[in-house]
């Protein structure tokens, strides 16, 4: 079975053509020569996320791996009390690869959860898991059973909990957020006591958690829906990029379609006028499954020519003729449902101390992608940042969570930026955003949270019209404030 994975076609195909053309089309990035550099970190105990801009003084970072049970919700209640009674704020992280600190609680108590237990229930059709769980163990249980997860994000290094408490998705079809396929939680509230929560068991509080970032409770374990492990093959289309939502409608809606996703073009030239749509189905034979792989060597191939579009729209055409041309003339290869979503964030890792990549994501209807589109090409190329990708997903409707990005069935566009750690590029990256925030709210969609703290909070308010009563719910449940956190700080206190 050929082992490509979803993010090998991410960062972009073409093998060891790609890895010949990269060296010949190398980068070329303007100079920093009398720039100034973004603010270095603070002294003192400080953490930090992907962003390497969220850099935040803390009073205390330890890390609990107690297994789930009564050791690990005395712990967290211990930590609770501490922080309460010295007036320091509380707040849970994992992984942390959010892009503005959104969990770190600036000079307070900052704990991190590392912990794999994964423990399947197959016949119920579920696994409970511990909320600091990264979905790398979760594949690596599931998969031996012939299960998978329903929904988690696209890569495998992000905690569980993590994952619910920012209300992520994935790009299996035809589901909504991971916190759909939730079934309970535990949670320990900032009174100390341990509550299930569930659709039906103390809803409010499950819908407050459900993207609630850490604020409502701290969660200690979850039971999440799996999904049978299946053999898929890949099919790819390339459309006119305001063909795209139409056909992407139609497929996501074809129930023999199990996986899905959308690129547009990127080259400044010819700024998303092309849309290429890939989706999976089963094949007849779904004996003797592999075990579940990444893409290994040929990641890295197809990173160098990711990298290699720095400045180089040479690079960014070659790299869609191989995924448009090159790669679909190969047949894509056969590849099982837990390879495609096996896939570490490191992958995508630019090595260079001089930028970083920042994420962007936007939630449109179907009916207004292509407004969207105009969006994206009047604001985007106009701008100081270096583009490097977008993928188009689907996200059914979430009438779940409070702060729900999607009260209709959505398209989600996930940016890719590669920035300068400069205050000018930092400067232009806020400016961009919050511009293209603008036109996202003037046809009725929403952007996603966990990312640059660039957005106003009138911008919040308009597109997460609930965020207000999230808010006041919150100092309901936590009068004293207990969990807290940067995004609490930076938009929802003053609500």
């Amino acid at each position: 079975m050929n082992n490509l994975t979803r993010r090998t076609l991410l960062l972009g195909a073409g093998g060891v053509a790609g890895w010949t053309a990269s060296a010949m089309f190398r980068a070329h990035l303007p100079v920093y020569d009398g720039t100034r550099g973004v603010a270095s970190a603070p002294p003192g105990d400080v953490l930090n996320d992907a962003s390497e801009l969220s850099a935040t003084p803390v009073h205390k970072h330890i890390i609990l791996t107690q297994d789930p049970g009564d050791a690990l919700v005395d712990a967290v209640r211990a930590e609770m009390k501490e922080a309460g009674a010295a007036g320091r704020p509380f707040n849970i992280g994992a992984a942390r690869h959010s892009m503005g600190g959104h969990a770190i609680p600036r000079d307070g108590h900052a704990i991190t959860f590392d912990n794999g237990s994964v423990d399947p229930d197959t016949g119920n059709g579920t696994f409970k898991v511990h909320a600091g769980a990264r979905w790398s163990q979760v594949i690596a249980t599931l998969d031996p059973l012939g299960f998978s997860p329903k929904v988690m994000q696209s890569n495998n290094d992000f905690g569980v909990a993590s994952t619910f408490c920012v209300n992520a998705h994935g790009w299996p079809v035809p589901f909504g957020p991971m916190g759909a396929t939730v079934r309970s939680i535990r949670m320990v509230l900032p009174s100390g006591e341990l509550v299930t929560c569930s659709p039906t068991e103390n809803s409010a509080l499950f819908a407050h958690a459900m993207g609630g970032y850490g604020l409502i409770g701290a969660l200690v374990d979850l039971e999440v829906e799996m999904a049978k492990n299946t053999r898929l093959t890949p099919s790819f289309e390339v459309m006119p990029a305001t063909a795209f939502a139409s056909a992407f409608e139609t497929a996501v809606q074809d129930p023999a379609v199990t996986m899905a996703y959308g690129r547009l073009n990127v080259e400044r030239g010819a700024f998303f006028d092309e849309a290429l749509l890939i989706t999976y189905r089963e094949t007849p034979d779904q004996s003797d499954l592999p075990a579940a792989s990444g893409s290994g060597a040929m990641s890295q191939i197809a990173s160098r020519v990711y990298r290699g579009q720095l400045g180089n729209e040479r690079m960014k055409k070659f790299r869609w003729w191989s995924e448009t041309v090159a790669f679909p003339s190969l047949g894509g290869g056969e590849v099982t449902r837990n390879s495609l979503i096996n896939e570490p964030v490191v992958t995508l890792d630019d090595g260079d101390p001089a930028r970083v990549d920042i994420l962007h994501e936007y939630f449109v209807g179907f009916d207004r992608f292509n407004e969207f589109l105009i969006a994206c090409q009047e604001v985007i190329p106009a701008s100081y940042q270096e583009f490097l990708n977008i993928t188009l997903r689907f996200v059914n409707t979430d009438a779940q969570s409070t702060l729900s990005y999607a009260p209709v069935p959505r398209i989600a566009a996930v940016m890719s930026f590669s920035q300068e750690l400069t205050a000018r590029g930092e400067a232009d990256m806020q400016r961009m955003t919050r511009e293209l925030i603008d036109r996202v709210a003037e046809i009725g969609g929403a952007y996603y949270l966990p990312y640059r703290p660039h957005p106003t909070r009138d911008q919040l308010v308009k597109t997460y019209p609930a965020a207000p009563a999230f808010a006041a719910a919150k100092r309901e449940i936590d009068p004293d404030l207990l969990l807290r956190n940067n995004f609490w700080d930076t938009y929802l206190e003053s609500l």
